[in-house]
């Protein structure tokens, strides 16, 4: 509760009033108005003297020039102003109505400063001293008269009379002291005086106990009473107050008291006055203290303001969270917008690959077909070379476009990108020149990825191409790999981008730097800032799709004049590296087999037609695919299903494979696109066992391809005669006993199971002791487990080349013979000189294992 100030002034019994500078009334309380018999609204912006001139004929009067000098000294010294006594002429109520009557006042004026320490305001506290005045005069008057010789009883009356009056004023001033009293110990707020320079406390009422506790501290010093707050600063407050004669006004301030004997100090907050006490002749005998507690208040208040600062610490987090909420709502549907455009180029591109990649096989395939017809034509001959260099310089567009459209049929492995990096270093070296300085940092660590390692190959060479012509062939490109987490807010912020575990590469140049502009239409196929005829457009597009297919996520940081950061993030893989596989190239064969071509495009169909034709094979050919399980319903024998993936018609080119299997369980089933959609590869990934023949192919490459397969055919097929055989045998008779020989250890190592039971039974009928896995991890294991004489392994294993575990294996046992099997036949390109292998070609039977066991026994 706060003290109200406006009503103690005007209940106050004495007569109190305000003027300004320019001594106009501002304020007069009641006793004022009733002892001036005035109202207030009569007075209020008079000049005191105008209102009350004491003589109006005179306005020099003595008593008003006493009055206006006492406000000038106020006014210029800034300290209180006593008149002891000054006559005054006012109007007075009296019982025949508001007369004016010469009244005895005493009257003192005290300054109201303002902050810069001026006089702002004036309080006047005036006494009405006429009955002591006439009282005194009454005295006197006896005297002379007891000197003239007056009447004893008159004298006694008139001194009765004063002395009745004197009495009634004095009764007066009794009830006002004894009601100033009940408000002083009423008051609701705290109120103290302490007198003389060592602030003795004089009198405190009891809301000033209920502050500091309930102790004696009537008569004692500050010092002695309160100890606990001289050092807390406020006997200084006090003294300076008593010295200086100005108040000191304090708002919420902590002061510790120790309100209970031995009791810890309590934090309390008060709001306070320290007022000096000015006597008449202008001395300070005291200060006034006067305030309340506000300790509530103050908690209260701190507490509204610990929510308040909550509520506007929300409200910024909610208006931030809002605004990257409206900005990542904006950044969501730009990409969104971009991811559409490039989706839909991306089926352009991939449908504008397909049939280009038909005419340039109808292209190549009848520039290859004209090579034996110009034979001994050198003109001819390099015409035609030149002819097929552009072809495959379109086939390379065709692949780059079918990679932007994410078309491309991958062969994901599972690699280590530091290994891939580090030995790529003389490729790069050679394509950048001597002026680059090229830099690879490989963190330790580093995870696996799974991708296809060929195509990585071909991205991290384009994107180190695009850096040298940025840099004009002169500065700095660094090569990094290093393990990398994308989040959950991350991926909120990219929409093609699954939270989790990436293998990043990073690579950076020193060059020219991308703008805005150019960076937002980077991965757009076709674009291009070179100048004409030094790019297509098509690089950063392919490493956009091939990133995309595998299932990673690519970013282009570029400052202009600073150079470009290309990070690509490849999914982490979990499982062990895959060893590198390597494919033997071997002559060009053909054969006698039956091959059904399936082709809508009749100019590839015919291409195609002709150079197997060349080869020996017997050909069929079909349009749809309708036509082509027709021709395999029919009964005619088939070896191999040469079909185009993308067909028109009811019947897609995986159903008609699947029918023809049934049909035919032997038959073997080559793919061929420019253009494979979602038939035969899924998740970006070739299905497996599906064999596929990209588009424009050569006819060495079909060649081979063609006989690999017919040729584990074959093999197959010679492995159940075989197991038909012995089981026949085996019922009808003991089979007679080989020529003894040399008992060998052998390691069978064949992926094909048909194959690897049949090849198993044969060296046991050769009197063998075999030990037969399907992989090279198995054979890894096996070969630091058990001694073995001979490795015998196909040349196609999952994961690892026959070549490369023969290798490994010879390595580590010195003396190991090897036999590779092979089904491009005797082709030999690949192995070492220095390894000891002999070329097993597919088909093999019992007569041919013997002979390759009898080759490599010489050495045992």
């Amino acid at each position: 509760m706060t003290i109200d100030y406006q009503r103690i002034f005007n209940l106050s019994p004495n007569p109190y009033m305000i003027l300004d500078r320019e001594l106009r009334y501002v304020a007069a309380n009641e006793a004022y108005l009733s002892v001036t018999a005035s109202r207030f609204e009569d007075i209020v912006g008079q000049y005191v003297l105008a209102a009350f001139p004491n003589d109006p004929n005179d306005p020099d009067n003595l008593p008003a020039r006493m009055l206006r000098e006492s406000f000038e000294r106020v006014l210029k010294r800034r300290t209180p102003d006593t008149l002891a006594l000054i006559p005054y002429r006012v109007p007075l109520h009296t019982p025949e109505g508001i007369v004016v009557r010469d009244r005895f006042w005493s009257a003192t004026h005290t300054p109201l400063l303002d902050e810069r320490g001026e006089v702002a305001f004036i309080l006047q506290h005036t006494v009405d001293v006429t009955e002591l005045q006439e009282l005194k005069r009454t005295v006197r008057a006896v005297r002379v008269a007891q000197e003239d010789g007056a009447s004893q009883a008159q004298l006694e009356a008139g001194v009765l009379h004063r002395a009745r009056s004197v009495q009634d004023a004095n009764r007066t001033l009794d009830e006002e002291r004894n009601r100033l009293r009940r408000l002083f110990e009423q008051a609701p707020g705290f109120v103290t005086v302490l007198r003389g320079p060592n602030l003795v406390f004089e009198m405190s009422n009891p809301a000033y106990y209920q502050l500091v506790g309930h102790r004696d501290i009537i008569g004692k010093p500050l010092r002695e009473a309160l100890p606990e707050t001289v050092e807390q600063g406020f006997q200084a407050l006090l003294e300076k107050v008593l010295t200086t004669g100005e108040p000191f006004v304090g708002q919420g301030m902590l002061v510790r008291l120790q309100r209970t004997p031995d009791a810890p100090l309590s934090d309390v907050y008060v709001d306070f006055v320290y007022q000096p006490i000015i006597e008449p002749d202008g001395t300070i005998s005291g200060v006034f203290a006067q305030g309340q507690d506000v300790t509530e208040q103050k908690r209260a208040q701190d507490e509204l303001r610990r929510y308040q600062e909550h509520l506007e610490e929300l409200v910024r987090e909610r208006t931030q969270a809002l605004e990257q909420s409206e900005a990542e709502r904006r950044e969501t549907e730009a990409a969104l917008r971009q991811a559409q455009k490039m989706e839909a180029v991306g089926k352009l591109t991939g449908g504008v690959a397909h049939d280009f990649n038909n005419l340039l096989q109808v292209i190549g395939g009848n520039l290859q077909l004209l090579q034996n017809e110009v034979a001994g034509n050198e003109r001819g001959q390099r015409r035609l070379q030149t002819a097929v260099g552009a072809v495959d310089r379109g086939a390379k567009l065709a692949a780059q476009l079918l990679a932007f459209a994410r078309r491309q049929p991958l062969e994901p492995v599972v690699i280590n990108l530091g290994r891939l990096v580090r030995g790529m270093d003389e490729l790069l070296r050679r394509a950048l020149g001597e002026d680059i300085e090229v830099e690879t940092v490989i963190t330790g660590g580093l995870w696996n990825t799974f991708a296809d390692a060929n195509q990585l190959e071909n991205v991290i060479l384009n994107l180190a191409i695009n850096a040298r012509d940025a840099m004009e062939s002169h500065g700095r490109l660094t090569i990094e790999a290093s393990n990398a987490m994308l989040d959950d807010h991350y991926a909120h912020l990219h929409q093609d981008v699954v939270p989790g575990q990436y293998v990043l590469l990073a690579i950076s140049d020193t060059g020219c730097g991308m703008s805005p502009e150019v960076l937002e239409r980077a991965f757009e196929p076709f674009f291009t800032t070179k100048p004409e005829g030094r790019g297509t457009g098509l690089g950063l597009s392919m490493v956009y799709g091939f990133v995309k297919q595998t299932g990673g996520h690519v970013k282009i940081y570029s400052e202009v004049g600073h150079g470009t950061t290309m990070k690509i993030y490849l999914p982490r893989a979990f499982q062990a590296e895959t060893a590198p596989t390597e494919v033997l190239e071997g002559p060009i064969e053909g054969g006698n087999e039956t091959i059904l071509v399936v082709e809508d495009d009749v100019a590839v169909r015919a291409t195609a037609v002709e150079m197997l034709s060349e080869l020996g094979y017997r050909v069929l050919k079909a349009g749809d695919a309708q036509s082509a399980l027709a021709i395999i319903q029919s009964g005619m024998a088939v070896d191999l299903l040469f079909t185009d993936v993308v067909m028109p018609g009811p019947v897609r080119s995986p159903e008609l494979a699947r029918q023809a299997r049934q049909a035919l369980p032997e038959l073997e089933v080559l793919f061929t696109s420019g253009y494979t959609e979602n038939a035969i590869v899924h998740g970006g990934r070739l299905d497996p066992g599906v064999a596929l023949l990209v588009k424009p192919y050569r006819r060495e490459d079909l060649a081979r391809k063609i006989r690999m397969m017919l040729r584990n055919r074959q093999q197959r097929q010679n492995a159940r005669d075989m197991q038909a055989l012995r089981r026949e045998r085996v019922r009808t008779a003991r089979a007679p006993e080989p020529p003894k020989k040399t008992r060998l250890r052998v390691l069978l190592v064949e992926d094909d199971e048909d194959i690897r039971t049949s090849a198993y039974e044969l060296l046991g009928i050769l009197g063998h002791d075999v030990l037969a896995v399907p992989s090279a991890e198995e054979a890894r294991t096996a070969l630091s487990t058990s001694r073995f004489d001979v490795l015998f392994t196909d040349v196609s294993l999952p994961g690892m080349s026959g070549v490369e575990l023969a290798r490994e294996a010879v390595r580590r046992i010195p003396g190991l013979r090897v036999i590779v099997a092979s089904g491009y036949g005797n082709a030999t390109e690949g192995l070492d000189k220095g390894l000891s292998a002999v070329v097993l070609p597919k088909p093999y039977a019992l007569q041919q294992i013997e002979r390759a066991l009898d080759q490599v026994g010489e050495g045992l």
